[in-house]
């Protein structure tokens, strides 16, 4: 008869070689195969309790064969939320059903428009926008004032993208649809000369249109009824419309100093006056306050006050008075231009001054009359009204306060997205719903305003992983840019967010993590442990949501080693280039490198990835109930369960040696041997423990196998190794035929020098 201990030697020292044997028989490969082609039409969890063969077959890979009548009990397992601690599954002793819930896509993943990890993203692409399009103002701005004193001429200012959007965006003019030759004449233009191009093509043009105006107007004096003077009145206002537009050209010749021939004179192609006029007009059309835009409110604030010399010449000018509104934080609705007048008026020396009654409650009176100079009857000496301290207050208060408005807006903008996005189950109701269509379409650098909602809702459905489809026809990132933040499929309904890995696998990769440091450690240790194992397991559960491609993965060096410390891999034993080839592989090519390794967990792991050979995310591997890394893992375990099973038939000793090799790395404490009858049978033979000792109280079965196993011992394979030798020859032992002659020299029966089972096993080292 061979021993134990030699058909488990046969067996194990080429497993890979015993395992594919075993996934060749006719009966292994037919399942193998019809689970392969029918898992992927699996849509929920009634699908597959209603297959059979697709429910038994799961059922046997993760061992729980004898449980595939409990199709209610695995129903509430199935319908597990893995991300809640408190769910059905994970609050099962049993690892199994966790484990069997996390290989399929059922309820843990939720489809939603965005995940909280992309809402945060949104939310993160917006305040970045909002910067960068502020930076971008003053950007522009300082470009514009240095590049005009290089130029030498009209053409070069129209030559140059940037000097000339800046241009147009000053002064209303379309960049698509604009006369090169009309615009080089109008800038080339002295518009106090008749014979300029400017009047000889504008002038008659407007003389015609104001003569049309004057016509209307008296049309209008002389009409009696309400509904001819609103005819009348629309096409005065269209007259006007029209008349502006020729004046902007007007405005834009005196901005410039060209010659007539379109050369810049000597005294350069603008002033100062000129200059700041564009620069007003540019910063005066931006949607956004800029550091550009509060620059120039405080020089114009400083130049102006030079000549002030009455609070009235304050009131007068819009652009000083809510400046200093803004710099002292005066916004309010009960903030009138008499109380501003009568706070700069109030004598800070009289207690029933404005700014000393009020003051009291609103600090900002005091302040502002403190940085004012003005007499009671709102007079001052020219240039005398602040001090330069004053002044730099006043300026520095602006600088500080200039944006808060905005800022509010912002938040306020934030807050309504964060709310409204949860509600949103389609296309149809984003683009309906204002809060998110317009905070979105900003975040990306899109005007809502401007683009065409048809051209947004067709790339929001188009499909990303398909070069032909409708928004690579765009050639705009921001669109690309605007559909990957969201999840809509090619119907515009939400679907299930496209992860590096899904919820349910990092969920399982960070709860195998911490199982894996904790384990064997006493209290002390333990505590400890878990806390730095959580600090990792939250940077894994968080990062691994906004990894977008394989590289970023293996060059993160703190996912690494949690995703291999789960597969109870060394990550010290694995290199960096070895990951490339491995992410880096086509799980369907038989001949790609991961599938040329012996041990299948790289196959494994790497089918727990969306990501495509490439290494960009894809959602193939999404489809159906699982992942394929999921159906390679499951059809793995099948293949290990049914090689056990084969192997029991003839031998029982070698099933269990087998099963225990398997199930060693997941071993935490002694009670997982207790609660599991072929563990316990393992351990019991292993130290020739009678069957009583499964009366003991069960605290004192797990003191005995403390002390007669070293638990720690199940970290190293070796050691491991050297336990399933015992316990085959210690099997073999308890097995044997009593009245074998040979049982009875090594046992010692009949025979005063007998042989004990401790010494076999000792010899069975030395063969």
């Amino acid at each position: 008869m061979v021993s134990t201990y030699l058909s488990y030697d046969l067996v194990n020292r080429d497993l890979q070689a015993s395992l594919k044997r075993v996934a060749k028989q006719s009966d292994v490969s037919r399942e193998a195969a019809y689970y392969k082609e029918n898992i992927s039409k699996v849509t929920s969890v009634d699908n597959l309790l209603d297959d059979y063969r697709l429910y038994s077959y799961a059922m046997k890979a993760f061992g729980l064969e004898d449980m595939t009548y409990a199709k209610a009990f695995m129903r509430k397992v199935l319908e597990s939320d893995l991300s809640d601690e408190d769910s059905f599954a994970n609050k099962l002793t049993d690892d199994r059903y966790r484990d069997f819930a996390t290989a399929f896509n059922f309820s843990s993943e939720e489809k939603t428009a965005q995940s909280a990890t992309q809402v945060d993203a949104m939310v993160g692409l917006y305040t970045s926008t909002m910067v960068s399009q502020g930076d971008a103002v003053t950007t522009e701005t300082n470009y514009f004032n240095s590049m005009m004193g290089e130029i030498g001429s009209v053409d070069d200012l129209l030559n140059n993208d940037r000097l000339r959007s800046y241009l147009f965006t000053s002064y209303g003019v379309s960049d698509t649809y604009y006369s090169r030759t009309f615009l080089k004449g109008v800038l080339s233009s002295d518009t106090s000369d008749s014979s300029s191009t400017i009047n000889q093509t504008l002038g008659p043009q407007r003389d015609t249109l104001n003569a049309q105006v004057a016509d209307a107007q008296t049309r209008l004096a002389a009409a009696t009824t309400t509904a001819d003077k609103a005819v009348i009145q629309t096409e005065i206002d269209g007259y006007d419309a029209k008349l502006t537009s020729i004046q902007s050209y007007y405005d834009m010749a005196d901005a410039f100093s060209f010659n007539t021939d379109g050369s810049v004179p000597s005294s350069g192609a603008q002033t100062a006056a000129q200059k700041e006029t564009i620069n007003d007009l540019y910063l005066s059309k931006q949607t956004r306050l800029s550091t550009a835009t509060a620059v120039n409110e405080a020089d114009y604030f400083k130049e102006k006050m030079a000549s002030v010399d009455n609070v009235s010449d304050i009131i007068a000018d819009r652009r000083l008075y809510n400046f200093i509104k803004t710099s002292y934080g005066l916004s309010g609705i009960t903030v009138v231009s008499s109380t501003i007048e009568q706070i700069l008026t109030s004598d800070l020396n009289d207690p029933n001054s404005y700014a000393n009654r009020f003051g009291t409650s609103n600090p900002a009176y005091l302040e502002l009359a403190k940085d004012f100079g003005f007499a009671t009857d709102g007079t001052a000496t020219a240039g005398a009204a602040q001090t330069a301290t004053q002044q730099a207050a006043t300026v520095n208060r602006y600088y500080s306060t200039y944006n808060d408005a905005q800022d509010t807006a912002d938040e306020k903008a934030t807050s309504l997205y964060k709310a409204a996005i949860s509600e949103i189950d389609s296309v149809a109701e984003f683009m309906d719903k204002s809060d998110v269509y317009d905070f979105a379409l900003k975040a990306v650098g899109l005007d809502p305003d401007k683009v065409s909602k048809f051209t947004v809702r067709q790339a929001l459905m188009s499909n990303l992983d398909d070069p032909k489809s409708y928004i690579y026809t765009l050639k705009d990132d921001r669109y690309l840019t605007l559909a990957k933040a969201f999840n809509f499929n090619a119907k515009g309904d939400v679907t299930v967010p496209l992860t590096a890995q899904s919820q349910g696998t990092i969920t399982s990769v960070a709860s195998d993590y911490t199982v894996q440091m904790t384990r064997f450690l006493d209290e002390d240790k333990k505590t400890a442990a878990k806390e730095a194992a959580s600090t990792e397991v939250k940077y894994y559960s968080t990062k691994m949501l906004s990894i977008q491609t394989a590289s970023e993965f293996v060059n993160d060096d703190r996912l690494v080693n949690v995703l291999l410390t789960a597969y109870d891999v060394d990550p010290k034993s694995v290199s960096k280039d070895f990951l490339k080839q491995v992410f880096s592989s086509d799980l369907n090519d038989a001949n790609s490198f991961v599938n040329k390794q012996a041990d299948t967990v790289w196959a494994e792991i790497l089918g727990t990835f969306n990501f495509d050979a490439s290494g960009k995310l894809t959602d193939d591997r999404m489809a159906g109930a699982q992942s394929t890394g999921k159906v390679l893992e499951t059809q793995n375990k099948y293949t290990r369960q049914s090689l056990e099973e084969g192997e029991g038939e003839s031998n029982a000793g070698v099933r269990l040696a087998l099963y225990f090799e398997r199930m060693s790395h997941s071993i935490t404490s002694a009670y997982d041997i207790l609660g599991d009858t072929a563990l316990l049978e393992f351990f019991r033979v292993s130290y020739q423990l009678p069957d009583s000792f499964s009366n003991l109280d069960v605290d004192k079965q797990a003191a005995l196998v403390k002390k007669y196993m070293n638990l720690e011992d199940l970290k190293d394979p070796e050691k491991v190794s050297k336990m399933v030798e015992k316990f085959t020859v210690m099997y073999d032992v308890q097995n044997s035929d009593s009245s074998s002659s040979a049982l009875s020299i090594l046992t010692g029966s009949g025979s005063d020098g007998g042989i004990s089972a401790d010494l076999l096993y000792s010899l069975s080292q030395n063969r």
